[in-house]
């Protein structure tokens, strides 16, 4: 398995990654399954805050792993403040995890149920001076994770996101994505789940508080098939749909989740 084509096929996929990356089997690894009974009810917990200024987004790419959303990070525009976190950290990317039915998809586990897609929102620690210093640190990095669970209503929220999938079909197309507030992505409850872990994508690195929001934002069968219409092959190659990108869950050896709910 060569360096840099990792992915989520039998040859180079999840159970391959250690090979090359040997953090993947480290002791605070991401995504984890969260059980309700072993969850720590912590009322220390503050809520948490996002500040996104819509300007601040850049471009929305097919990378041939997922679908991402690039904003400005040069300065404090767009920020993550509160929750289990001390000061304010930048968001630099969106992107999503996706299966290729509706009945799995995300990364995290909660109490067995697993959800059609988790979209991850990828803030970093400004004091660490960039985004390559904050991966070295246990503080580098924050994301956001909302579950995306199929319903019968379709939320408005995704559609922008998904509008733009025929422009970047295949892997390595890039489309301007201008003027998108993030939050809107947000579900009604502030509610969430936290713990140290890591990038659920090699090299897997151990940075990362993890602000997992328990209630799922709805989307429609077909805005999922949409995204399955996505490519992890080049323009000129043959056709293979870029799904089941999600890496499953890793050992908690011994960490705790806390909620900041009850």
């Amino acid at each position: 398995m060569a360096q840099s084509v990792w992915g989520y096929d039998s040859d180079n996929g999840p159970e391959r990654w250690h090979e090359n990356y040997p953090l993947a089997k480290g002791d605070k690894q991401s995504p984890i399954e969260i059980n309700s009974k072993d969850v720590r009810h912590d009322s220390s917990l503050a809520p948490w805050h996002a500040s996104y200024d819509p300007g601040a987004a850049k471009t929305i790419l097919n990378n041939g792993r997922t679908c991402r959303v690039v904003f400005d990070d040069t300065f404090d525009r767009s920020v993550l403040r509160g929750g289990p976190l001390t000061g304010a950290y930048r968001l630099r990317q969106l992107h999503l995890h996706w299966g290729s039915s509706d009945d799995h998809g995300s990364e995290h586990v909660i109490d067995g149920v697993k959800y059609a897609a988790e979209l991850h929102m990828v803030h970093w620690n400004p004091k660490h001076g960039n985004f390559a210093g904050a991966l070295k640190q246990p503080d580098g990095v924050a994301v956001v994770g909302i579950f995306l669970k199929v319903g019968k209503t379709p939320k408005p929220e995704m559609k922008r996101i998904l509008e733009e999938i025929d422009n970047i079909k295949t892997k390595g197309k890039e489309a301007p994505f201008q003027h998108f507030d993030p939050s809107i992505l947000f579900p009604k409850s502030r509610d969430y789940w936290t713990y140290h872990g890591s990038f659920t994508t090699p090299p897997c690195e151990e940075c990362i508080t993890w602000i997992l929001l328990r209630e799922p934002i709805e989307v429609s069968s077909d805005q999922m098939a949409k995204l399955r219409s996505l490519s992890k092959n080049g323009e000129n190659e043959p056709v293979n749909p870029l799904v089941d990108n999600w890496r499953p869950p890793q050992p908690v050896k011994g960490r705790v989740v806390r909620a900041s709910f009850k």
